[in-house]
């Protein structure tokens, strides 16, 4: 049985600071940045079930709110694409500016509108960030930045959610990047159906395996950081 690490971190952005969940198992072999859904949080269920999987796989997580409370009282800004990718973007270089985060390879995992802004910052990180997964993505939301992303990405979107799976196909075609569309039969958008949410992890976490090679010890990342 592994050791797994919570810590609850704030993470400096300009003249902010953003709340974070930040996982380490004993043995690390990357990291997986979470962009959260419109309203959602570093306190998603579902994200949070997805990187328990990651974490039980040796790959750390970290869930950041991407706005303050301030900022998300204002509805129009859980849709600001922009912010929230630059928001991303910046959390994605601190980590990377982080004496472990030079040694081990990034991932994103977007769910809902969450997914747009790890695509789009995927295409100003992709010097850092290894493998992207959306799980019942946005990707439309990201159109202008498809064509240039080169990161690897996993799209997961169910059968059910109709409206967003032929959003995804539409994508599907735009990404020039490694690619993979994956339909989950019998899930709605937010895969509550029994077994859904745990194919969901499943699939991101043979994603991440796959693409997120590079070994590392992180056992002092707590005592550090």
């Amino acid at each position: 049985m592994q050791n797994i690490l919570h810590r609850d971190i704030t993470i400096p952005v300009d003249t902010i600071r953003l709340q974070a969940i930040l996982t380490i198992p004993g043995k690390v072999m990357g990291i997986v940045i979470f962009s959260h859904g419109s309203g959602s949080s570093r306190f998603s269920p579902r994200n949070r079930f997805v990187a328990d999987i990651l974490n039980q796989h040796h790959i750390a997580t970290l869930l950041a709110d991407l706005l303050t409370p301030e900022e998300d009282a204002v509805y129009a800004n859980r849709f600001n694409i922009e912010l929230l990718t630059e928001r991303l973007i910046a959390i994605t270089r601190w980590i990377s500016q982080r004496d472990f985060g030079q040694t081990i390879p990034v991932g994103y995992f977007g769910a809902s509108t969450g997914a747009a802004s790890a695509l789009k910052a995927s295409v100003q990180c992709g010097n850092i960030v290894s493998a992207v997964v959306s799980r019942g993505g946005r990707p439309d939301l990201a159109a202008a930045s498809l064509a240039y992303v080169k990161t690897p990405a996993l799209l997961i979107v169910g059968s059910l959610d109709e409206e967003v799976l032929a959003l995804n196909r539409q994508a599907l075609e735009r990404l020039s990047c490694e690619k993979q569309l994956t339909i989950i039969e019998g899930a709605t958008h937010l895969f509550e159906e029994p077994g859904k949410l745990e194919e969901v992890a499943r699939l991101a976490t043979d994603w991440f395996l796959h693409h997120l090679r590079q070994p590392a010890i992180m056992d002092d990342i707590a005592r550090n950081h």
